[in-house]
């Protein structure tokens, strides 16, 4: 059990009883005097310190972490092809610590669950649980139309998803993905989405994520979008959790609302790529599409930082808009927290009683925080994720008062793995 005393919950001082992997209470401040518990119980006087539901990044490569900066001022498609011809050379060990970096990093800055798409999964998989962070994985089918390589990626589903039953529960998930429409033939994209469909899975793709994506398979597929493609192939869902749709047109929002799929906004990465920056969130948030947030991988984005790309998603969208009242600081703080547990079908993202326990709780005795506006304005736009002092996954600290176990042991491997792979 974990007991946090004085904390704020919005304006309210509260004190948080944390047991079995849940919160357990909420209630005034000083109302666990009275409480009778058993058993061990880890006590923090949160005075001066603010909870927030632990951020939930529902698109990252956690395998590519250790990829920073290796495709740098490249446009999408070059910087693309770079990339895969260095991933041809990872292996199982590489992965496993470029995961267990991008842990250490999303831990340090709120993140409580991660939304992923690469290869070696068990790996991935293995260190998220060691540091303790909530994840959902997703084999990444890529066949680039070689009937030899569809063949091989379903042997490949068939296979991770009979190994996948040691990482079901505890709020982790097994998933499925294919990597985009340009770099899947449509056998495999109707197979992994029968698949998917078949087995109760979440299905996780890139879509829409530039222009040439578009043009591209509008060319190939007679005057298609790609979400139109994907509708005539059937795999539009409440399933689909689709990473970018930001060059989507009015039908293809009509199409992705009506199919219930779960839309992605990854600025960062899209921005520093130059492949767009006018992300539709209004038009889709108004169609009732369920829109979330993540970093994307870290050799695009070069940080798993919730809170940085919250604060550009909207600094872009008031800018391009010429509307400062664009994306709002409450409905930003759902697309990191609620929507990405409405993605996953997780009890969490928020602060209730029930709720999975993953809280980041944030120091607020520094200048960020002096001003007399709100709490999540001051988050948002001053103050940066170093201001998060500790945080609580699935009932347990994973970092407390900015000490990760095991944290330099993690990165003196890293830059061994480094030298070895790049």
């Amino acid at each position: 059990m974990i007991l946090l005393r004085n904390i704020l919950i919005g304006d309210s001082p509260k004190d948080v009883l944390i047991d079995k992997g849940v919160i357990s209470r909420i209630a005034p401040v000083g109302s666990s005097r009275h409480w009778e518990l058993a058993g061990d119980v880890e006590m923090m006087d949160c005075s001066g310190k603010v909870a927030v539901p632990g951020f939930i990044n529902m698109h990252v490569h956690a395998g590519m972490t250790l990829m920073k900066g290796v495709g740098e001022d490249m446009l999408f498609h070059d910087w693309l092809r770079k990339i895969w011809a260095i991933e041809d050379k990872f292996d199982a060990e590489f992965v496993y610590w470029s995961a267990k970096v991008a842990c250490l990093e999303m831990i340090r800055t709120g993140t409580t669950t991660f939304n992923d798409q690469y290869w070696f999964f068990p790996d991935t998989h293995r260190a998220a649980t060691e540091l303790g962070v909530r994840h959902a994985l997703g084999y990444d089918v890529i066949d680039k139309g070689d009937p030899a390589e569809t063949e091989r990626e379903i042997e490949q589903c068939q296979r991770w998803y009979e190994k996948a039953a040691e990482i079901q529960g505890s709020g982790n998930i097994y998933e499925v993905a294919f990597h985009a429409v340009y770099s899947v033939s449509e056998r495999m994209i109707r197979w992994v989405s029968d698949f998917a469909r078949q087995k109760g899975l979440k299905l996780h793709i890139h879509l829409c994520e530039t222009l040439k994506e578009v043009e591209d398979c509008k060319a190939q597929h007679g005057g298609l979008t790609p979400v139109e493609y994907l509708d005539e192939l059937g795999v539009l869902g409440p399933n689909l959790l689709a990473a970018h749709t930001l060059w989507v047109n009015e039908h293809d929002i009509e199409l992705l609302a009506a199919r219930g799929v779960h839309c992605i906004h990854n600025i960062n990465s899209n921005a520093k790529l130059s492949s767009g920056y006018k992300f539709l969130y209004n038009e889709m948030r108004d169609a009732g599409i369920n829109l979330c947030i993540g970093t994307d991988g870290c050799a695009s984005s070069n940080n798993l930082d919730i809170l940085e790309a919250m604060k550009t998603a909207a600094l872009f969208q008031k800018a391009w808009r010429g509307d400062p009242e664009a994306l709002p600081l409450d409905e930003l703080l759902a697309m990191a927290t609620v929507n990405g547990a409405k993605a996953l079908n997780l009890n969490a993202g928020k602060l209730e009683e029930g709720a999975l326990a993953d809280i980041s709780i944030v120091d607020t005795s520094n200048s960020f925080f002096l001003s007399p506006a709100p709490f999540l304005a001051n988050f948002v736009y001053s103050a940066h994720s170093d201001c998060i002092d500790s945080v609580i996954c699935g009932g347990r600290f994973v970092m407390r008062h900015r000490e990760i176990e095991g944290e330099q042991d993690i990165l003196r491997e890293a830059r061994k793995q480094i030298t070895r792979m790049l």
